[in-house]
């Protein structure tokens, strides 16, 4: 079987980690969000035909023509007109039946291997809020249409989370444009269901996490970790951990890592290969570190999630925040991650300052910035790629 992965989009709502690279490298769970979906893959399918787009060279370069098994095929949308456009790239590399999901959405083995157990299929999750999906109208098991404006529904609405099973039949029907100029793949979807073809739909009963925003990652990121500490799973202890260390809980550390006297460490964390931790700091539960990061003396980060090669410098604490990649920090570098008032965090995206639905974040950093010595950081601020603050500076607005 194959899978189609739709991952050409720009995806400025994830601004300022997704300005210089493609959403699917994000890193949460010390994998990317691709890496996550081809790991559930295994087994199911035989090879995932990615569509590239906006920086596609990066995600040609870190994937290759395989991953662990599954052939990596690549096909280029190079104009962004819909997930049903993108889709049609691919038309010409399908064989029969096929998977389709989004290339920055995060689903599991098992939805996956539920849906496809059909020869058409869509997964749906019961959501409260229907704001940011299209949602299913159903009869028993199968799908009977798409609807627009989910307050016509009764019961629990059920979102569209972007995974679909379909064949090649789909192709023999001419999409036409939406009133936002493009081509959707629910068009085909409603298509099956027009020509009373049995399309399925799956309830979520694994996970799917979408991400939409960039505070989406701590979201994820925390469930991902609670099923590592829940799954019974001892976590790797690799590196070295001098005597006073304290490790406690579910705390994965990758090989080539030092964690010095005097850290404390409160899982479920993950650090990656050739860290440095310590001496005397305090890591809070749901932190991901990747490879290479330094955290500093009397240094303290809880439930954030950090990239390759990010260092902290002492006497800074990094709460609720999401970083990047190559990345250094100022010491006493601190983020304000709740409000005065005790309100939820607004935060600008696409232009527009929105309600993250989270009374604590902290800062959303891009790769390669440098912050100056004693920097501060208002809740929900983010900071470019490769900008730098000054000694002292407070960031009360975002620096782009």
């Amino acid at each position: 079987m194959q899978c189609v992965i739709l991952a050409a989009g720009k995806s400025t709502r994830t601004y300022p980690l997704t300005a210089d690279r493609p959403k699917p490298l994000l890193r949460l769970a010390n994998r990317t969000i691709i890496e996550h979906n081809l790991e559930q893959l295994q087994g199911l399918v035989d090879e995932a035909i990615i569509v590239v787009g906006f920086k596609q060279d990066m995600l040609r370069e870190f994937l290759g023509d395989s991953y662990n098994g599954i052939k990596i095929s690549y096909v280029e949308q190079p104009e962004q007109l819909g997930s049903g456009h993108a889709l049609m790239q691919a038309a010409g590399l399908l064989n029969e039946r096929f998977i389709v999901m989004n290339g920055d959405d995060i689903y599991s083995r098992k939805d996956i291997e539920a849906c496809t157990e059909f020869r058409y299929c869509v997964l749906a999750k019961k959501v409260d809020d229907v704001s940011r999906f299209g949602v299913y109208s159903v009869e028993g098991e199968l799908v009977k249409d798409i609807v627009e404006n989910p307050g016509e529904l009764s019961g629990e609405p059920l979102a569209n989370t972007g995974l679909y099973v379909l064949d090649k039949s789909i192709f023999e029907t001419k999409l036409q444009k939406t009133e936002r100029g493009e081509y959707e793949i629910t068009d085909y979807v409603r298509e099956l269901v027009k020509w009373k073809r049995r399309v399925h739909c799956r309830i979520v009963k694994g996970h799917w996490l979408p991400i939409g925003y960039p505070w989406d990652l701590l979201t994820a990121n925390e469930q991902l970790l609670k099923q590592l500490e829940a799954s019974g799973v001892e976590p790797e202890r690799k590196g070295t951990t001098e005597e006073r260390a304290t490790l406690k809980g579910y705390v994965s550390v990758g090989e080539g890592t030092v964690i010095k006297d005097g850290a404390y460490i409160e899982g479920p964390v993950l650090i990656g290969k050739n860290c440095t931790i310590g001496p005397n700091c305090f890591i809070r539960p749901y932190t991901s570190m990747g490879d290479g990061c330094k955290v500093g003396n009397a240094v303290e980060v809880k439930n954030s999630v950090f990239g390759n090669n990010v260092s902290i410098g002492h006497l800074s604490y990094f709460g609720d925040s999401v970083l990047g990649s190559n990345i250094n920090i100022g010491a006493g570098t601190i983020t304000a991650n709740l409000k005065h008032g005790n309100s939820n965090v607004k935060s600008h995206a696409k232009g527009k300052l929105v309600d993250t639905c989270r009374r604590k974040l902290g800062a959303i950093i891009a790769g390669g910035v440098h912050t100056g010595i004693h920097t501060s950081i208002y809740p929900g601020r983010k900071i470019w790629p490769g900008k730098h603050t000054l000694p002292g500076e407070v960031v009360k607005d975002d620096v782009v």
